[in-house]
């Protein structure tokens, strides 16, 4: 099942997309997909509602705007350098240890919204990420398996950057590049950790229809269970919180392709997980 979220900004809806394409409505469970309802064993509720078949039925749905899958999490946890090849056109040796970030929650868009890109950008970037929502709270946990627990599903993500902005100097300004409006588009929907294998998902991104990613969770150096294990010894993760494990290489910072532009159009799609599009405008424009 697909959980989703649909609507206009602010008064999206909950719903679910069963594999016959049908869309039901997850108001009589819950006013929406966030932290509380997770946390309460939602992704239950909802297989249990579906079996007794009481959800009303959704009409029309292919009129409503798509949502990100998850209300405005609390933390948008952020992870560098996950992929050996992406880090190698970084310049950057694969990380001994995980690259953390923040970024703020209210980054979190649709899957079709607008992209702003900032008024002074020159260097604007896309990266394909599966990303992790979380189920329950992890603080301190013991062991990767533990971990797993943890995890309520997957989402596609795009964490769209700033170079310019990322990586002054020696230390670099990660918040700074990583924090901008619209810059973390989510969705379509949320697969449950227990219906995916989210170790084995291709991800692929285009860019006005060319290629530009093209490779698999496989390949990540630290998998879900790792990355929330880890963060978990530095913070307190949250029923609601999205956990994004990184990029593959083919993003404009190798030098191989041109950064994004007014006008263009992104996509990204990680394999079962649903794919996004995104046209891009400057921000303070119409878009």
């Amino acid at each position: 099942m697909k959980i989703m979220r649909l609507g206009e900004k602010g008064k999206e809806q909950p719903a679910v997309m069963v594999p016959s394409g049908r869309y039901y409505s997850l108001l009589p469970l819950t006013p929406d997909v966030d932290g509380e309802f997770l946390a309460s064993g939602g992704v239950d509720k909802v297989r249990h509602a579906l079996e007794a078949g009481s959800l009303p039925e959704l009409e029309g749905v292919a009129a409503l705007r798509v949502g990100p899958p998850i209300a405005r999490p609390g933390s948008v946890v952020g992870i560098g350098m996950n992929y050996a090849a992406h880090a190698a056109e970084s310049g950057s040796a694969p990380p001994e240890i995980p690259v953390v970030f923040l970024k703020p929650g209210n980054t979190v868009a649709g899957p079709f919204d607008a992209a702003p890109i900032p008024p002074n950008s020159s260097r604007y970037d896309w990266e394909v990420e599966l990303g992790i929502v979380i189920g329950r709270e992890a603080s301190y946990l013991e062991s990767p398996s533990q971990a797993e627990d943890c995890i309520a599903g997957y989402v596609t993500a795009n964490d769209l950057s700033e170079r310019e902005y990322q990586l002054p100097g020696a230390a670099g300004q990660w918040t700074k590049g990583k924090s901008l409006p619209g810059s973390t588009p989510l969705g379509p929907w949320l697969v449950p950790a227990g219906e995916i294998d989210g170790g084995n998902l291709p991800l692929r991104s285009w860019v006005n229809g060319e290629p530009r990613q093209d490779s698999c969770t496989s390949e990540l150096i630290l998998d879900a269970a790792t990355l929330v294990h880890h963060c978990s010894q530095y913070m307190r993760l949250e029923p609601g919180d999205v956990i994004l494990t990184g990029t593959p290489e083919g993003v404009a910072l190798s030098g191989r392709f041109p950064y994004l532009q007014p006008g263009d159009v992104v996509e990204v799609e990680v394999v079962g997980l649903g794919r996004q599009r995104l046209g891009l405008f400057r921000a303070g424009e119409s878009g």
